[in-house]
């Protein structure tokens, strides 16, 4: 009777914990929140930010000793795959023109700038034998400059452009990964870390595993979902594991900076209160990658472990797909995250849904979830984008409560159009996503950093250059990439200087 009544204590706290987060939203379903606009600022010490990635915005494929990421091979191979058969050989042209990137930022008044050091331009065989100085030589160039102007340099050290020649060996579904990425994080460390701070080890695992070694239509166009995308996740959890240790046995004494990851991750919504709906959909998204490093017991979510071992019987298999972490995995991986870097650009609603019809296994069988939208919601260029910016502080909430309130740098957020100058959608979605993150801040939450995605318009993946997120417009066309500011950049400013969520 005694352990019933304390599984039954649980549970009304897990239910009351949670409430807010399934209920769904109001009927109100465009880019503003009910609170008033600019009546309170940001702590003193609150950071504003924008990002880039090195592919989307480097050019220079092929120069300096650059050895050949996935995504050179990926964009030359496969044209009839990027919307507007594009590449990022030549793009802005950040490589040559970082002078005007900085202006940018400079113009901005940002507190810091998060951009990625492209591996195969420092590593080009993705090896520290291959070690190249010109590479290394750029990187310490705007780190420099990033400084002298008063700017923090971020550092991601990967953002989706995988070493050509480490894909060769399996990329991310080879355990010697874990290995090759250690040693790169030491070159990283040993080159930059005197004057870089905070370091991301990977951005957005889920975005790259599950359509790049499950569905087959990203690179690197492995076809084995349910198998190669789950191993690709772990591998990319232990590889993060040991370049976060590595940090705190060797450099953190001396260097005294911050190591992360950065994850992204939709909030859902239930609109009939379905509490196991909900944190089922959060667990095999967010948790995935969360749980095993912020959570008090660690490894993965236990309702994934259990469902995919069943399945995996189910499917006549030697061994589960995914099964818990061995204890010495789990123990270096369990709290190695000095902070969660979150990537949040829109929200959902869920619920529990009978197994869908197709590939079997695959993460949407092993999930069976429904999503949905509101036809309420503003959409973005991006068709999966929707603004909801209630989502964004109900998923800073959801953090707090799950994982002991870690420090969360939000590392992206953003808006796409068609590239206008008086890109007045973006700002409300600015706007209200701003005010959403005051609100959590309020509420406890403990968040320390914006980044807004992105600085300039770039190469968007897949969408190549059809789709804008820039807060400056760059004019491909122009020998010179000219960067403009839009009518978001001078709002974006204003809210740095003032660090307040001003209404126009």
């Amino acid at each position: 009777m005694k352990k019933y009544s304390y599984h039954l204590l649980l549970v009304v706290a897990f239910c009351f914990l949670h409430t807010r987060s399934v209920t769904a939203i109001n009927a109100q379903k465009i880019c503003e929140l009910k609170h008033k606009i600019g009546s309170e600022k940001f702590p003193s010490n609150f950071s504003f930010g924008v990002s880039t990635a090195a592919y989307q915005i480097e050019g220079a494929w092929n120069e300096d000793g650059k050895g050949l990421s996935i995504w050179d091979t990926f964009t030359h191979d496969h044209p009839e795959m990027i919307d507007d058969r594009s590449n990022g050989d030549i793009g802005p042209d950040s490589y040559h023109r970082f002078e005007q990137d900085l202006a940018a930022l400079k113009e901005l008044k940002v507190n810091f700038y998060r951009f990625s050091i492209s591996w195969p331009r420092i590593l080009p065989n993705g090896d520290i034998s291959s070690k190249n100085q010109k590479g290394i030589d750029y990187y310490n160039m705007v780190i420099n400059k990033l400084i002298s102007n008063g700017i923090e340099p971020m550092v991601t050290m990967i953002h989706y452009d995988l070493p050509q020649a480490l894909s060769d060996l399996g990329g991310f579904t080879n355990e010697i990964f874990i290995k090759y990425f250690r040693y790169y994080a030491d070159t990283l460390y040993e080159n930059f870390g005197d004057r870089v701070k905070v370091w991301v080890t990977f951005n957005e695992p889920f975005d790259y595993c599950v359509p790049g070694y499950g569905s087959c239509n990203f690179p690197p166009m492995v076809r084995a979902s349910g198998v190669a995308d789950y191993m690709c996740m772990e591998t990319t959890l232990k590889a993060h594991a040991a370049a976060y240790r590595l940090y705190k046995a060797k450099y953190f004494e001396t260097q005294g900076g911050k190591v992360g990851i950065t994850i992204s991750s939709r909030f859902l919504y239930s609109k009939t209160n379905d509490n196991d709906a909900v944190d089922r959909g959060m667990q095999y998204s967010l948790g995935w990658l969360a749980h095993p490093i912020f959570s008090l017991s660690g490894n993965y979510p236990y309702i994934m472990i259990e469902d995919i071992v069943s399945n995996s019987q189910k499917e006549g298999r030697a061994w589960p797909r995914l099964s818990a972490l061995k204890s010495w995995w789990l123990n270096a991986i369990k709290g190695s995250g000095d902070f969660l870097g979150l990537n949040y650009y829109s929200s959902r609603y869920v619920e529990e849904a009978l197994p869908p019809k197709g590939v079997v296994p695959s993460w949407d069988h092993d999930a069976h979830l429904k999503y949905d939208i509101d036809s309420k919601w503003r959409r973005a260029k991006s068709t999966w984008l929707y603004c909801v910016p209630e989502g964004l502080e109900d998923l800073l909430k959801w953090i707090r409560d799950n994982y002991n309130n870690v420090e969360v740098i939000i590392t992206e957020n953003g808006w796409s159009d068609e590239g206008t100058l008086d890109d007045s959608e973006r700002i409300d979605y600015l706007k209200a996503h701003l005010q959403a993150v005051l609100n959590a801040v309020n509420s406890g939450c403990n968040v320390s950093r914006y980044t807004h995605w992105s600085l300039i318009d770039n190469f968007e993946w897949q969408r190549g250059y059809t789709e804008k997120f820039g807060l400056y417009y760059v004019n491909l066309t122009s020998e010179n990439k000219e960067r403009i500011p839009k009518r978001s950049a001078i709002y974006y400013k204003r809210v740095i200087e003032t660090k307040t969520v001003i209404d126009n």
